[in-house]
């Protein structure tokens, strides 16, 4: 069985967020990890990988130092990566990041059995679009916000979160899932992983290498090709420090009314 992860290299938004003067973020100044939620897809595989002897590859999109990221995926476990880079890339939007993603995952080869595994969403954007729209230009079909997953032959049981509960889903493979950090907690490399990790196969998909596939149009990917565009972004304004009331219950309460009409809230 053939497993893909897609993950992305995302800016830490615990520390500090830089914003240009045009409004778009500065990523090259800003610290990057892996997608939260992509490292619980990555966990899925391997956990998977384990039971059933699958292959793992995790791919992303993303400029060469990506590639960093990529192997301390492989020092967790996977088989092998792809690396999907190319100038005509850049500035695509989710759209467009799915039509080149989707070409990349045709040319690796899925196989009758096979899933693609994705992050529910990627916390620099919070769209969770990308994974569906790969299912969608795959022909695949896909169960979304998975919190346990379960193969039996060709089929995929998966629990499914809701807002007031689960819905369990079986789907027939090929298929795509994407993820949510219910589903489980993600591994640390280990040492051995690490010393592996560089003799691990990467490949680098670049323009030429993906541009003969129907999807990689130049009218639909990069920046030209993306339907939608990030206006602006900005760092949100620091809030007020709180006040802690000391004592409890009526004292608090008491306390808290003379704050309140004191700035003529009440």
């Amino acid at each position: 069985m053939k497993i893909i992860v897609c993950v992305k290299q995302v800016p830490d938004t615990s520390g500090k967020v830089a914003v240009n003067p045009d409004g778009t973020l500065n990523r090259a100044s800003m610290q990057t990890i892996t997608n939260p939620d992509d490292l619980n897809a990555v966990e899925a595989a391997l956990k998977l990988k384990e039971e059933t002897g699958a292959t793992v590859t995790v791919i992303t999109m993303g400029p060469p130092p990506a590639e960093g990221m990529l192997r301390e995926l492989l020092a967790m476990g996977a088989d092998d990566a792809v690396l999907v880079s190319a100038r005509e890339f850049g500035g695509s939007d989710t759209y467009a990041t799915s039509q080149i993603l989707a070409a990349a995952i045709k040319r690796i080869g899925l196989g009758e059995d096979g899933v693609v595994l994705c992050g529910r969403q990627a916390i620099d954007g919070d769209t969770a679009q990308v994974g569906p729209q790969i299912a969608e230009k795959l022909g695949l079909p896909q169960v979304t916000y998975v919190a346990d997953i379960h193969k039996n032959g060709k089929t995929f049981s998966c629990k499914r979160m809701l807002e007031d509960g689960y819905m369990t889903v079986e789907v027939d493979a090929p298929c795509l899932l994407t993820c949510i950090k219910e589903l489980n907690e993600p591994r640390y490399m280990s040492v051995n992983g690490i010393y592996k990790a560089y003799s691990k196969p990467l490949a680098v998909f670049d323009y030429e290498a993906l541009k003969d596939d129907a999807l990689v149009d130049p009218a639909t990917i990069g920046l030209k090709g993306s339907p939608t565009n990030i206006f602006k972004s900005f760092t949100p304004p620091k809030k007020g420090a709180g006040t802690m009331l000391a004592g409890s219950g009526k004292d608090a309460c008491a306390q808290l009314a003379d704050a309140l009409a004191e700035k003529h809230y009440i």
